[in-house]
């Protein structure tokens, strides 16, 4: 099993929508190193849902890799933000992944407490010029934010 981390921007979805809808598309991703970590998963990896431009900016709860990937729709769409005009269907260049919710987490561990963590001072995330909007995680950081969430 593999373990990554996912940012969203809570007031576009949350870990509350996810709860909500049970599973949603990870759309929207238009970076190559992203697009191939995407690529990477493979149903039943773990995902930590990881709030960014909000007011607590943390991993706010789990979810799971659900099927495998397939073009994200989004890029074929002119009236999405996310349309590619270099983008075919016969070869798209964007794909995404279904992700199911697996739990919310008792608390937010904020950006600020990964930073000060020790345990968590490899971590891709907290590498400088990192803007990665999903990234691998070892199963140690899985676990060490995970315990922070109590």
């Amino acid at each position: 099993m593999n373990y990554w981390l996912a940012k969203t921007e809570p007031d576009e979805f949350s870990i509350d929508d996810l709860k909500r809808d049970k599973k949603t598309a990870w759309s929207g991703v238009r970076n190559y190193q992203a697009r191939n970590f995407l690529d990477a998963m493979v149903p039943g990896d773990l995902v930590l849902v990881y709030h960014s431009s909000a007011d607590v900016i943390g991993v706010a709860g789990v979810g799971n890799v659900v099927g495998t990937a397939y073009a994200d729709p989004l890029q074929f769409s002119k009236k999405s933000d996310y349309f590619d005009a270099r983008s075919k269907r016969e070869s798209p260049i964007w794909i995404t992944r279904d992700v199911g919710f697996v739990k919310k987490l008792k608390r937010i561990v904020t950006l600020d407490e990964i930073r000060q963590d020790k345990a968590l001072k490899n971590m891709r995330l907290l590498q400088i010029g990192n803007r990665l909007s999903v990234m691998p995680v070892s199963e140690e950081e899985y676990e060490r934010i995970l315990e922070m969430s109590q």
